[in-house]
């Protein structure tokens, strides 16, 4: 076989055989195609779709790119979860200590920035000295003594998806539903969770931009679950509207801090404390997702999931000491605000427009290899719904360089819309889809 027919055949509509995709991501692997041409066949493959098997023998031949990892030996429930990625999206860091804190083990292996959204791992790593290079053994021990670990990939665990997200995050090849499938699917197979709670965003700041592609995403997911004999439900849920107040690697952190700690937005929150239910409601401890919220709620109330997030912080390395005091921590040089240019209601704050800023600011990745810096960011201080007045502060930006702070208040200016009437948002869970 050749690469450049199979890209061909894949350019054309043609399906490509077991074989193919075998022989296609085995070579990828080992760098015997190169990422030029692999490059190729991902857009091929962006604009061509392929049919479920096809997507199902991806997911096969990217876990087989590596090895799976045994959990088999943990005590407890093991689910995890896992979002397509938004702006402001922290919910992982907030979930992984509710969950262990409710008694579930959550082995979690995450990834970095992936074009407009940013990534948990360079969230996790603007704690000072934290690691996510976790060995197998250091996993499975933070999954015993903390219930909860944080990992990225390794070199031997799904090393072609590894390959592929970054070369997806550069080409324009990140809004497929076959790849997302198979590189979420790979992962989550390969690190040894038994049921799975997915978070499909929608909207402006999403991926998927409309509820369809969500809904199309989230049955693949759900569909590819069953194929696997693992229990999945998906969630689609709103991204139309940043998530929470801060956008940004240690402002998230500092907002996952005061979320542990009772303090977090309410919209933020309540997505939180659904995706906990239905955590627990498939890890057999609680019979239904509203049972397992008010179970959320209550380890919440009682510190028990802030306590967890403590030791994980202690455990994998990080400075507990600025978690108890994150003024201490990554903050940014400069902090401008953006003012309203006119009265009303906020209707709507775009985003998309604002992950832009944050991608100008250094929070994000233009390209493979750019470094994240931890303390840049925006906080939002109005959502939609909220009064507004001419000059009136709507965010604050932080950066480290004067151009890109001036650059990215220029990307808000249209991010932020007014109107006479006020629309209060709507909830964040948009629909629910679970396994027949």
């Amino acid at each position: 076989m050749r690469a450049v027919e199979l890209i061909m055949k894949k350019r054309d509509g043609g399906v490509l055989s077991p074989e193919e995709i075998d022989f296609l991501v085995q070579g990828f692997s080992r760098d015997e195609i190169p990422d030029y041409q692999f490059a190729a066949l991902l857009m091929a493959i962006v604009l061509k779709g392929m049919v479920p098997a096809e997507t199902a023998r991806l997911t096969r031949a990217m876990i087989d790119s590596g090895e799976s990892w045994d959990l088999s030996g943990i005590p407890g429930p093991l689910v995890d979860k896992h979002s397509t990625g938004g702006v402001g999206d922290k919910i992982s860091l907030i979930l992984a200590p509710l969950a262990a804190a409710c008694g579930l083990r959550v082995p979690m292996m995450s990834g970095r920035s992936l074009g407009h959204t940013g990534g948990t791992l360079d969230k996790l790593e603007s704690i000072p000295g934290y690691r996510t290079d976790l060995s197998l053994e250091k996993f499975k021990r933070g999954l015993r003594e903390v219930g909860y670990a944080m990992t990225g990939q390794s070199e031997t665990v799904v090393p072609a998806d590894r390959r592929m997200y970054a070369l997806r995050d550069v080409t324009g090849t990140v809004e497929s539903i076959p790849l997302i499938t198979a590189s979420i699917m790979s992962k989550k197979f390969a690190e040894g969770a038994h049921s799975l709670v997915f978070d499909v965003k929608s909207g402006a700041g999403a991926f998927m931009k409309s509820r369809e592609e969500a809904r199309m995403l989230s049955r693949s997911l759900v569909a590819t679950g069953a194929g696997l004999g693992r229990p999945v439900v998906a969630l689609i849920t709103d991204m139309d509207r940043p998530l929470g107040r801060k956008i940004g690697n240690f402002l998230e952190v500092e907002e996952t801090i005061d979320c542990l700690q009772g303090r977090g937005p309410a919209d933020e929150m309540d997505l939180t404390f659904r995706l906990a239910g239905w955590m627990l409601t498939l890890g057999g401890l609680c019979p239904d997702p509203h049972t397992g919220e008010t179970r959320a709620r209550e380890k919440l109330a009682d510190g028990s999931a802030w306590k967890a997030f403590l030791r994980n912080v202690a455990f994998q390395g990080g400075d507990v000491e600025t978690m108890l005091h994150p003024e201490k921590g990554p903050h940014a040089r400069i902090i401008r605000p953006l003012g309203a240019h006119s009265s009303g209601y906020i209707g709507r704050i775009d985003a998309y427009k604002v992950a832009i800023a944050t991608v100008i600011l250094g929070a994000g990745r233009s390209r493979q290899g750019d470094k994240v810096l931890p303390s840049v960011g925006i906080t939002l201080l109005k959502e939609q719904g909220d009064a507004v007045t001419v000059g009136e502060e709507l965010c604050l930006v932080h950066g480290e360089d004067e151009t890109k702070v001036a650059a990215a208040l220029r990307s808000l200016e249209g991010a932020f819309e007014t109107s006479d009437v006020r629309r209060i948002p709507g909830p964040r869970v948009l629909e629910e889809i679970t396994q027949a």
